[in-house]
C-alpha cells in the first residue's frame, strides 16, 4: 500500500508491504505547503502546483497500478487554510489521488503507533512509554504514551508559521519562549497523569535532520533507516545552531536541503525549549513518523 503525508512544509509517501510489515521504497519533497499561509490564509496557487507535481513524480516512482491501496493525509496546514476544499479538489482533479485532513488527535496517534515500532525495533525495554515531540511547519504535536492511554496536544508552534511571523532568529527565539509556556503546562499534566516516561523521541524534520548531520550525512545523503535510533542531546543543539548560523545560506542549504536555510533554525529554538522544559539528558530520534504510522494502521484495518 501507499502512505502520504502532506506537511505544511514537506510532502512524505512510502510503499509498504502489508505482509511483511517492511518498507519498500520511499519519498519525500520540499513542496512548501504553508508559504505565505500566515498572509494570505490559504494554500497559494504555486503551494498547489508543488504539490501536485511532487505526486506525479512520486507515482512515477512507485509505479502505482489502479489497484494499489493509497491512504492520503494532510496535516496542519490544511486544517487552518480557508481554501482547503479546493486544494483537496484540485489535487485529486490532477493526480486521481483524494487526501483526508485529519485531526490533530489523529496525527499524534499515527505517529506514536509508528514511533513505538521504532523503538521496539531499537530494542528498548519501554518502548511502549515515552514523550513523543513531532515539530511540523505549522504546529508542534506533543504526546505521552503509556501502554494503555495516549495523551496528546496540538500547539500553534510551527518551523514555517513562526519563520514567516518573525523576521529574526531572535525575535523567533522569544516567540517560541512565549508559545511553550503552554506546553510546559501540558507536560506537567501529562507527567502527573501517566508518569513521566524514561524515553524522550522526536520525530519530523528538524531532529531526523540534526541526527543526520551528528551521523556526517547531508540532505542528499540522508538515510532515515541509520538515523532511527540515534541519540541527541542539548549540547549537539547548541553545536549544530551555532553552527549552521555561522555558515552562509547556499552552504547551509546543502546541509539540510533547500528551503529549510531558515527553517531548521526556528525548528533547533523549539526543540531546545521542549528538551529544558520535559528535563531530559538525551533524545532518541525516530525517522518513521505519521506516514509509517498510517501505512501501519491501514494494514492492520485490512
Amino acid at each position: 500500500m501507499i502512505a502520504i503525508d502532506l506537511g505544511s512544509n514537506t510532502i512524505r509517501a512510502i510503499k509498504y508491504d502489508c505482509a511483511t510489515n517492511t518498507k519498500l521504497d520511499e519519498f519525500e519533497r520540499i513542496v512548501k505547503t504553508a508559504d505565505n499561509l500566515v498572509k494570505t490564509q490559504g494554500i497559494t496557487d504555486e503551494a498547489i502546483e508543488r504539490i501536485i507535481n511532487a505526486i506525479k513524480d512520486m507515482k512515477q516512482r512507485f509505479k502505482i497500478t489502479e489497484n494499489e491501496k493509497i491512504k492520503a493525509v494532510a496535516t496542519e496546514a490544511l486544517r487552518i487554510a480557508k481554501n482547503r476544499d479546493l486544494v483537496i479538489k484540485k489535487i485529486k482533479e490532477a493526480t486521481g489521488i483524494e487526501f483526508e485532513v485529519i485531526s490533530s488527535e489523529d496525527e499524534a496517534n499515527y505517529s506514536a503507533i509508528a514511533v513505538e515500532k521504532c523503538l521496539e525495533k531499537c530494542n528498548y525495554v519501554n518502548y511502549n512509554h515515552f514523550l513523543l515531540i513531532d515539530i511540523g511547519g505549522g504546529s508542534t504535536e506533543v504526546t505521552v504514551k503509556n501502554k494503555e492511554s495516549v495523551l496528546s496536544e496540538s500547539f500553534k508552534l510551527g518551523i514555517v508559521t513562526i519563520t514567516q511571523r518573525h523576521k529574526t532568529p531572535e525575535v523567533i527565539k522569544m516567540a517560541v519562549k512565549k508559545k511553550a509556556k503552554d506546553i510546559k503546562n501540558f507536560l506537567d499534566f501529562a507527567f502527573n497523569t501517566l508518569r513521566k516516561p524514561k524515553i524522550f523521541v522526536a520525530s519530523s524534520g528538524t531532529p531526523t535532520t540534526l541526527a543526520a548531520l551528528k551521523l556526517g550525512m547531508n540532505y542528499s545523503t540522508y538515510d532515515g533507516s541509520k538515523v532511527n535510533g540515534t541519540k541527541i542531546t542539548l549540547e549537539d543543539l547548541d553545536y549544530w545552531a551555532d553552527k549552521l548560523m555561522k555558515m552562509e545560506m547556499k552552504k547551509r542549504e546543502e546541509l539540510v536541503g533547500v528551503g529549510r536555510g531558515d527553517l531548521i533554525i526556528s525548528g533547533i529554538y523549539i526543540f531546545r525549549e521542549i528538551f529544558k522544559l520535559a528535563k531530559y539528558k538525551e533524545c532518541i530520534v525516530c525517522d518513521d513518523g505519521l506516514r509509517e504510522g498510517v501505512a501501519i494502521s491501514e494494514c492492520e484495518r485490512r
